[in-house]
């Protein structure tokens, strides 16, 4: 009788990851192709909240998380220019890591699984078919509507946060800071720059510390910054689109990209790839089609994210309008059924 058959994942980041641990704890043979090394920094909020975190335990990577040193987040709160609200507790915790640890950590986990990485390599874009996997990230895209949106990381140190995550808003994007493994900050923002805008790019440092006299740049005046955990990507496409639309299989952002200032993406590479595991395994072990597994995929993966990309679409277009963060910041401030309802909707 002959034995499963083979997997190959495109892309090594945490939904490439995930899937392949998933995999080979089912004996699955799986090949894993990452254009970059392990560790590296990647532009990400660094922290896991809502279903992701049922997806680790069922794929038994909580203890993972623990032993690279996830922080637990139990607050959270949100600024704009000029307001500052108090910390609120979330509905349930957050776990933060940083994905220089994350990503290493899941790679060790694979390998010591008998999966086969290979780094450093580029796959042509027509690797697909049968057996073939894409979780390539994100895709850059031209800019619409004039407008082209950018991300920026760095880790820091000497930041008095206020809460375990917070939020800061601005004309400009917005920036998330959080605690991340041995007392370090997470600093990572979302920007939009119009075509019409004149004049060069700001330098990272600038642009992350907000306006003037904001409570973000007050945050950041004493902030020792970690250089080398620098990183920026560009060409971000943030308009959300289904699993159907794509004649391949997906997971993670190679499916859909849900607007960061959700903190959802990390919990949707996830929840994506655990839910992706049982169709493959199915089809590696000859009980089903290949068109069968991406079928039942694809309506897995809709199904558990359609709902909440709206709201995250709505959420982001909220924060981003000048005129309705301070009214917003206000209203989460005082209501708990409003902070609570953000959180469940895009979670």
């Amino acid at each position: 009788m002959a034995g499963p058959q083979s997997i190959t994942i495109v892309g090594g980041g945490l939904a490439g990851l995930t899937l392949g641990i998933g995999l080979r704890q089912q004996g699955v043979p799986v090949i894993l192709h990452e254009a970059g090394q392990y560790p590296r920094h990647r532009v990400c909020g660094e922290f896991i909240s809502g279903r992701g975190q049922a997806a680790l335990v069922a794929l038994g990577l909580e203890g993972l998380m623990t032993g690279a040193g996830a922080v637990s987040a139990q607050t959270a709160a949100f600024f704009t220019a000029t307001r500052s609200s108090s910390p609120r507790p979330l509905p349930s915790p957050a776990l933060c890591l940083s994905r220089f640890a994350l990503d290493a950590a899941l790679a060790e986990k694979f390998r010591a699984l008998g999966g086969d990485v290979q780094t450093g390599q580029r796959v042509p874009a027509d690797f697909t078919g049968e057996g073939f996997v894409r979780a390539t990230g994100r895709r850059a895209q031209a800019s619409p509507a004039g407008a082209r949106w950018f991300g920026l990381k760095v880790h820091a140190r000497n930041v008095p946060l206020v809460a375990d995550l917070e939020m800061h808003v601005s004309s400009e994007g917005y920036v998330g800071l959080c605690r991340i493994e041995n007392g370090g900050v997470n600093v990572c923002g979302l920007f939009r720059r119009r075509a019409e805008e004149k004049g060069g790019a700001k330098h990272w440092r600038e642009q992350l510390s907000g306006p003037p006299g904001s409570p973000l740049r007050q945050r950041l005046a004493g902030a020792s910054f970690d250089q080398e955990s620098f990183c920026s990507i560009a060409g971000l496409a943030l308009s959300p689109r289904q699993a159907a639309s794509h004649p391949e299989i997906c997971v993670g952002d190679a499916i859909t990209m849900i607007p960061p200032v959700t903190g959802n993406g990390m919990s949707m590479a996830f929840e994506a790839s655990a839910l992706a595991v049982p169709a493959l395994v199915a089809w590696s072990r000859g009980e089903s089609s290949w068109a069968d597994a991406r079928l039942k995929i694809v309506q897995e993966c809709d199904a558990a994210f359609a709902g909440r990309l709206v709201w995250a679409r709505w959420l982001q277009r909220l924060v981003l309008t000048p005129l309705l963060q301070n009214p917003f910041a206000a209203l989460a401030a005082r209501s708990d059924w409003v902070w609570r309802r953000a959180f469940e909707k895009t979670r």
